[in-house]
């Protein structure tokens, strides 16, 4: 069952840009593997996905709903979160949304498949793999903290990765640092 493997490590990387004992939201969560790594980080998080047995596991890590994003409304109207964290999927009318979810201060997470990823394996849709410098146009009103987009020998797949924060509400500088201190 998806979500049961170990973080992803581009998360485990970034995770220190997110301010200790925040709101998290995992979108298409799964079996809650980030639910559970940012649960014991202190976070407190909420996952959404579509998959009912998922949703049933991810539970033990805190609250998660089962909703269809892509066909039914966004359960979290007008809400905000100090993280949104994607990782392996991709619903590209959901994009803005998700950029909107992300707080003053806060980070987005997000790790999916890309152009390429067809020369190698599934996802081979062209629907489910972002092309070049997708991710950065998505993001356009975030900063960019990091940016990958390349081939991974392994496991072999094509992959583009943002780490970007929204400016806080004080308009102060503020520092982002690249590595956990």
């Amino acid at each position: 069952m998806h979500g049961t493997e170990n973080p992803s490590v581009w998360l485990q990387r970034w995770v220190h840009l997110i301010a200790p004992g925040s709101t998290v939201l995992d979108v298409a969560c799964g079996a809650g593997r980030h639910l559970r790594y940012l649960a014991a980080l202190g976070h407190r998080v909420t996952g959404v996905d579509h998959n009912p047995e998922a949703v049933a596991v991810a539970q033990a890590s805190g609250p998660v709903i089962c909703a269809d994003i892509e066909n039914g409304p966004w359960p979290f109207v007008g809400q905000t979160f100090a993280c949104v964290v994607v990782t392996n999927y991709l619903w590209r009318p959901l994009l803005p949304t998700l950029v909107a979810s992300v707080a003053p201060g806060g980070v987005l997470i997000y790790e999916t498949f890309a152009a390429g990823n067809e020369s190698v394996g599934k996802p081979s849709r062209p629907d489910f793999l972002l092309q070049p410098g997708e991710l950065l146009q998505a993001t356009e009103g975030l900063r960019t903290v990091a940016y990958e987009d390349g081939f991974e020998a392994s496991p072999e797949r094509f992959v583009q990765r943002i780490a970007a924060v929204r400016a806080g509400s004080s308009g102060a500088i503020e520092r982002w640092p690249l590595q956990a201190a």
